[in-house]
């Protein structure tokens, strides 16, 4: 096995972040999420002789954190079973302020979205990758990946009932919210 640069290593430590959102963003589950973090950087150490260095990356660890997800969920379809997590999420009170409200009726309505418009709306919206790049990690043509934001975005607006950003608290969470997604 090859042992990565410095350099290398370096980058793989500061993707972190951004990988344990995308994987919260597809799964909606932190725990899950970083657990596909985990397994993601245990295969890209693995395979890190396929990664040509000068190339991007993030876009590289995007991609195997994602076909990680989805061989997951494609394995997990059989299974049946009961996430207590979930039954008390849905039985606890949410927090009274309107931001954080806001904010949880956001994430509800994000899980509620396609996963190949949720994954496009945030590699797009989020992450700030260009339609080319979240294109790429997709593995589908840049107008797929334009249409999927596009048809993401308007499917929000009808979920959460917003036709204007006006509709928002002015508070920083909502800010941050759309203009990560507004982009």
């Amino acid at each position: 096995m090859q042992i990565p640069s410095t350099e290398l290593q370096s980058s793989l430590i500061e993707a972190v972040p951004n990988l344990r959102a995308f994987g919260i963003s597809l799964c909606g589950d932190v725990d899950r999420a970083d657990d596909l973090v985990q397994e993601t950087l245990v295969k890209a150490w693995k395979n890190i002789g396929s990664f040509n260095e000068g190339t991007n990356l993030k876009a590289w660890l995007f991609t195997i954190l994602r076909n990680t997800y989805f061989s997951e969920l494609r394995r997990n379809r059989r299974e049946v079973s009961v996430d207590d997590s979930a039954i008390e999420q849905r039985l606890s009170v949410h927090p009274e302020q309107q931001g954080a409200a806001d904010f949880s009726d956001f994430k509800k309505a994000l899980m509620q979205l396609s996963d190949d418009q949720r994954e496009a709306l945030v590699l797009v919206g989020a992450e700030g990758f260009s339609y080319e790049e979240a294109a790429e990690i997709s593995g589908c043509a840049v107008g797929t990946v334009k249409s999927r934001v596009n048809r993401a975005r308007g499917r929000l607006g009808e979920l959460l009932g917003v036709n204007d950003s006006s509709e928002f608290g002015p508070d920083a969470t909502s800010t941050a919210a759309l203009v990560s997604f507004r982009s």
